[in-house]
Formats: C-alpha cells, sequence, structure tokens
C-alpha cells in the first residue's frame, strides 16, 4: 500500500537522519501551531507595542474562530500527520512536544460544542483587549 499523501511530497530512503529529521519538522510544525493559537487568543496584546499587528491578528482571529466553529482541519495538522508518518511514528513519544505541547493543541475529549465555546472564547477575549485598546487610544486624545 503506497503512501495516503501526495506523491509530490514524498521523498525517497527511510534512513536513522531522514527519520529524525521528519521527527524534528513534525515538532516544528506543532511549536508553530501552538504559536498560532496563542497569538489568535492573545495577540491583540500586541497592539499596545505595534498598531500594525492588527493587520496579521484579525485575520488570524477570524481564521481561528473559523476553524473552531465550522469543524475544519487546521492544515498544519495534516502537515504535522505527514513528518509523523515520514518518520515512521506510530503514535506520539512523550518527548517534551509530546507530553507538554500536544495537548494543548489537540486537547482530548475535544466535541463540536466545546469547539463552539474555544471559537466563542477567542471573540470575547479579543473584544475585551481590543475595547481597553481603544478605550486607551481615547484616553490619550
Amino acid at each position: 500500500m503506497g503512501s495516503p499523501f501526495p506523491h509530490w511530497l514524498h521523498v525517497t530512503g527511510h534512513t536513522s537522519l531522514n527519520k529524525m529529521l521528519y521527527k524534528l519538522a513534525a515538532d516544528a510544525v506543532v511549536v508553530i501551531h501552538l504559536l498560532f493559537i496563542v497569538f489568535a487568543v492573545a495577540g491583540g496584546l500586541l497592539l499596545f507595542l505595534r498598531r500594525w499587528i492588527v493587520l496579521l491578528h484579525l485575520p488570524a482571529v477570524v481564521w481561528a474562530v473559523l476553524i473552531e466553529w465550522k469543524g475544519w482541519i487546521c492544515p498544519l495538522t495534516p502537515l504535522e500527520n505527514y513528518f509523523r508518518y515520514k518518520a515512521q511514528l506510530i503514535s506520539y513519544e512523550a518527548d517534551f512536544i509530546g507530553h507538554y505541547l500536544l495537548p494543548v493543541v489537540y486537547p482530548a475529549g475535544l466535541t463540536p460544542q466545546i469547539q463552539l465555546l474555544l471559537g466563542g472564547l477567542v471573540i470575547v477575549v479579543n473584544l475585551l483587549v481590543y475595547a481597553v485598546y481603544y478605550y486607551t487610544l481615547r484616553c490619550k486624545c
């Protein structure tokens, strides 16, 4: 049986070095995934440092909420799965990434109801941050 991933992503050879590089790539994707989640939830706080961050933050918030509310799969998830597949990892290993970060990115028991709640939480947190920022701007005038 062939790979479940597109042929153009296939790299020949399964040396120990390749497996290690694929595992590192999978771990890097998890870290990037976690950083995106943190940015979507709390990135509005960066407005107090740089106004232009809103141009990156608002699309991230919209994307995060849509992923949660629509039940879509984040593109980083299949990418990570691909790298784990190429590293021939059947399951997540109990290293730092697997033990501490994966449960945050992929919580156990995630249901559609919890996803709706999480999407709402992202909106509420960001509305509060943006309201404080707007209030702060108005007070300086």
